[in-house]
């Protein structure tokens, strides 16, 4: 393993090799990687915090890699250091991925000023992998201002990347059956900003949904931010209102800063991380129990057998795990 202060004051210089190792062994399983950058995020952690982190979520074919490699290139010329966080689907089946982001944003890629780092979604559910909040230290740390976490964009559980982004960003598609289609609590109420996407194709049925959105909108309670949610016609592919959503990001940022709530929303987020890291470790200990495996196996039985529900089943194997020394 490398020299711990080397490796992070190496990180912290913008090394992008040195970067991208890191976050390899983030996304490691074995205990010696894990072990190791969690004592580099440790000396990282006082470098961190000071991007915009922007969560980008939509459904497949709404244009979210095409959009992501317009608003990073446009923020590159605005002087900023864009890190790209794009996960990627993975199959049940294999638990492979395609990793197919980093390709379809070759300018971006290409840049000294981007860093694009696509990731398996895993098994972790709400459209991010399970790793991507150490990813994002990563980043900043790296010296990266502004964070775009590109969601896998699909089911129901889209709410996760909420959690450790600053603004939530729900690209739409006008056009696509019925124009309240995406008006779902679970995702639109959490949006600070509607895109309505490929306006190019067609502007009048752009402008139709853009003005359904903005009526759904107001039926949605007031936000704790005090932010009013805009809905922006864009073209990724043209670039037009990239720059407008900017100035809503921006006009956002202020907002929060302002008031205080920035610093109220990431203190949550990091207490959110412990609570979703400590349930992680339990269920990972869990099945690492050897004395438990026989039981489990036969709680098994007994629930296919109809003999018990799942429910008595798993509370009486936590109670045996708990009874363990």
């Amino acid at each position: 393993m490398p020299d711990i202060i080397d490796f992070s004051e190496r990180i912290k210089k913008g090394d992008r090799v040195a970067l991208g190792r890191a976050i390899t062994y983030v996304e490691s399983s074995l205990p010696t990687h894990q072990d190791f950058i969690q004592e580099v995020l440790n000396r990282l952690m006082p470098f961190t915090g000071k991007s915009i982190r922007i969560g980008i979520t939509g459904s497949p074919g709404v244009g979210k890699s095409t959009f992501v490699e317009s608003l990073g290139m446009y923020l590159i010329e605005q002087g900023h250091q864009v890190g790209v966080l794009a996960v990627d689907p993975s199959s049940r089946q294999t638990g492979g991925s395609i990793l197919g982001d980093k390709t379809r944003m070759m300018k971006l890629g290409a840049s000294q000023n981007a860093f694009v780092r696509p990731s398996p979604a895993g098994k972790t559910l709400g459209g991010v992998a399970r790793h991507t909040r150490e990813t994002i230290l990563l980043c900043e740390a790296a010296g990266y201002d502004i964070i775009l976490v590109e969601t896998v964009g699909v089911g129901q559980s889209e709410t996760a990347v909420y959690d450790m982004t600053d603004f939530y960003l729900l690209m739409i598609l006008s056009g696509a059956g019925d124009e309240l289609q995406g008006i779902k609590r679970g995702v639109v109420e959490l949006a600070d900003l509607v895109a309505v996407n490929k306006a190019d194709i067609n502007s009048s049925l752009a402008q139709k949904a853009k003005a359904a959105y903005t009526n759904a909108l107001h039926l949605f309670p007031a936000k704790e931010s005090q932010w009013t949610p805009p809905v922006i016609t864009t073209s990724a592919l043209t670039g037009d209102g990239i720059e407008s959503i900017w100035e809503e990001i921006k006009k956002h940022h202020q907002l929060v800063q302002d008031s205080g709530y920035f610093q109220i929303r990431r203190k949550a987020q990091l207490l959110q991380w412990m609570d979703d890291a400590l349930q992680l470790e339990i269920f990972s200990h869990f099945f690492a129990n050897k004395k438990l495996k026989k039981a489990i196996e036969a709680h098994k039985k007994q629930v296919l057998q109809l003999k018990i529900t799942p429910f008595s089943a798993a509370k009486q194997l936590i109670l045996l795990f708990l009874r363990q020394k």
